[in-house]
């Protein structure tokens, strides 16, 4: 391998993120004259945005007024310096955390590398292998309960149809009517709860078909509703296909942005991004999706947030409860996970699925 392939192979590997910024001589001595020159791939992923070559860099991340006074304070001082738990505002909406080390480069200072470590990154691991691990102890306690339920419910739904065809008396006979009506919907409830029962075959499918398969659908509900959902996209063409099943993966984004559509939200965008070198359910991969469902609405109420992928939970009236626990378990049967944010007026679910399943190493 040449020596420069190597280092490029090597940084673009890090779970660090690394940019270069160089000062523009024609722009004077202002920090809004530092241009990016490089920056790997956890650099563009943890900062939310494109990081080309040429592009100056507070116009990228206008609002990341932090990092930029610590880049100021660097070049006023004329020496590096790390900040820790240093709070950035991305453009996409989300502010991450992260440990700051600012190095000037040249004799003059013409330069600085910056390495940003997330901080947020190691608690979210730790909160998706706790996610998991519950996801999995929940799955086997429902499939458990449903089929308790489902093998009396059998049992009755029988007596129910021999009473109908021996009774004579129509109240009797409406009676045992309702008795299988009620059954045939428990079985269903039943079924939902326990997910498909036979292993669907993987294919190679485009996340961004089946997003726009899910909004026709989303488009077509809501044009019978008195408001209209405002509905955008926001796609990364790179982003390749996944080994997926793909009504899996539809039912599972429908079930996220039916919930934003009922929630009461007024707009709800979809975007895609990759993600390289990310840890998910305790495994490290080279390349995961991140599909993310916003909506503006009113957000989750506090007291369902700590079970909120709970089947039977639910903040409307009249809902299943089933919507978010089927999407939650239908994810990770890809080996993905949805993890999510909310406050009012902005709540993001976010559909992580690993690219690569043969490509995956322990984190």
């Amino acid at each position: 391998m040449a020596r420069e392939t190597f280092h490029e192979t090597l940084l673009a590997a890090q779970t660090a993120g690394l940019l270069k910024l160089v000062r523009r001589r024609e722009g004077g001595e202002g920090f809004g004259q530092l241009a990016v020159e490089y920056a790997n791939p956890a650099a563009a992923d943890l900062l939310g945005c494109g990081l080309h070559p040429g592009e100056i860099f507070e116009a990228l991340l206008p609002e990341a007024h932090a990092l930029h006074r610590a880049l100021t304070d660097a070049l006023r001082e004329g020496q590096g310096l790390t900040v820790r738990e240093l709070p950035i505002e991305t453009p996409v909406g989300r502010t991450v955390t992260v440990d700051a080390t600012l190095t000037l480069l040249g004799e003059d200072g013409d330069a600085v590398l910056v390495e940003l470590v997330a901080q947020d990154r190691h608690r979210l691991i730790a909160h998706e292998q706790r996610l998991a691990s519950q996801q999995e102890t929940l799955r086997e306690v429902v499939r458990g309960l449903a089929h308790e339920i489902k093998n009396p419910l059998g049992g009755l739904r029988g007596a129910a149809q021999l009473l109908e065809r021996r009774v004579t008396d129509d109240t009797a006979r409406e009676c045992a009517r309702v008795i299988l009506t009620e059954a045939d919907r428990l079985r269903a409830l039943v079924d939902a709860l326990l997910g498909p029962t036979q292993r669907a075959a993987k294919e190679p499918t485009n996340l961004h078909e089946v997003i726009e398969h899910v909004l026709a659908l989303l488009a077509h509900d809501t044009a019978q509703a008195a408001s209209k959902v405002a509905l955008a996209r926001d796609y990364d063409p790179s982003l390749p296909e996944i080994v997926a099943v793909r009504d899996h993966l539809t039912q599972a984004l429908l079930n996220l942005t039916r919930n934003a559509v009922e929630a009461g939200a007024g707009s709800v965008r979809l975007r895609t991004r990759a993600l390289r070198q990310y840890t998910l359910n305790g495994l490290r991969h080279r390349l995961v999706a991140r599909v993310d469902v916003e909506d503006d609405g009113p957000g989750v109420p506090d007291a369902l947030r700590e079970r909120l992928f709970f089947p039977m939970v639910s903040g409307r009236d009249g809902g299943s409860g089933l919507g978010l626990a089927i999407a939650q378990d239908l994810v990770v049967r890809h080996g993905g996970l949805i993890e999510w944010e909310s406050a009012p007026g902005r709540t993001v679910f976010s559909l992580l699925l690993p690219l690569h399943e043969d490509k995956r190493e322990p984190a």
